[in-house]
């Protein structure tokens, strides 16, 4: 039987996610459910972006996903059904797919199934869960609606390559205080090689000119910058979270579309690299 994954931003202090999926269960009783978050910031495309395409990817083929982030439709904004390498998608097309996916989707189905009910004010309960249902059962895309084309553009937050710099920016805080960036293990790799450079991230007190392979390489309460699993620059501090001596975050005053700034630097100020 097919996963059905959920991300969304209702939190769970209340009854929508509770009820979400029991109207899995109701038209799917051996569903396999999966919680991937239901902490994304309200109405943020970029958060949940950030955090499905981190996780999506570990799933098998056939998985589904259903998406309450921004998931009310109008005129302009319909509900759609998206294969992407094996994976469904569902969710409203506010320009989430088009954050989540580095390139155009394989399949692109507009959603207009009949409903039983008034769907407006709970689309993620009464619409994505009857397409997610209907697929996990076997059934085809073309059955839920009519094809179409592209999914909405949403501008992405790229990082400013030039020759001897790249202006990045934090994308994303986890709950430990870690910012993440937009700045790639590639781009590092093509841009240092094997030369000395910074890390500028606030006071010049902060830089970094040493990447790390693990938070434990340096000393507890020390600030560390490497490459997390997905391949991002992540800059921490060793076992620094809120009420233990505080996180990056919070240590460093950075947020969310803070700048960082990787510079190679002259040979004067010589410093290991290590990618």
């Amino acid at each position: 039987m097919a996963i059905i994954t959920l991300t969304s931003d209702m939190g769970t202090s209340d009854h929508y996610v509770a009820a979400v999926k029991g109207a899995i269960l109701t038209q799917l009783k051996e569903a396999r459910i999966v919680d991937i978050s239901h902490d994304i910031a309200p109405f943020n495309n970029r958060h949940a972006a950030f955090v499905l395409q981190n996780a999506w990817p570990e799933f098998p083929e056939g998985t589904i996903h259903i998406i309450g982030v921004n998931p009310e439709a109008d005129g302009e904004t319909p509900h759609l059904v998206v294969r992407f390498k094996g994976h469904y998608f569902i969710g409203a097309d506010s320009g989430l797919f088009h954050l989540l996916f580095e390139q155009q989707p394989d399949a692109i189905v507009e959603l207009t199934l009949q409903l039983d009910k008034d769907h407006l004010t709970f689309p993620t309960k009464n619409i994505f869960v009857k397409a997610a249902c209907h697929l996990a059962r076997g059934g085809t895309m073309e059955l839920l609606g009519r094809r179409v084309n592209a999914v909405r553009e949403q501008l992405h937050v790229r990082p400013v390559v030039s020759d001897d710099a790249i202006k990045g920016e934090v994308i994303h805080v986890d709950r430990y205080g870690n910012l993440i960036t937009n700045i790639t293990r590639e781009l590092f790799r093509s841009l240092v090689k094997h030369q000395a450079f910074r890390i500028t991230i606030g006071p010049s007190r902060h830089n970094i000119t040493v990447i790390h392979k693990a938070y434990s390489d340096v000393p507890v309460g020390e600030r560390v910058a490497f490459f997390s699993d997905t391949g991002q620059l992540e800059i921490a501090v060793n076992k620094g979270v809120v009420g233990n001596g505080g996180g990056a975050a919070q240590l460093l005053g950075l947020r969310v579309a803070d700048p960082v700034r990787l510079e190679v630097l002259p040979k004067a100020e010589m410093a290991p690299a290590r990618p």
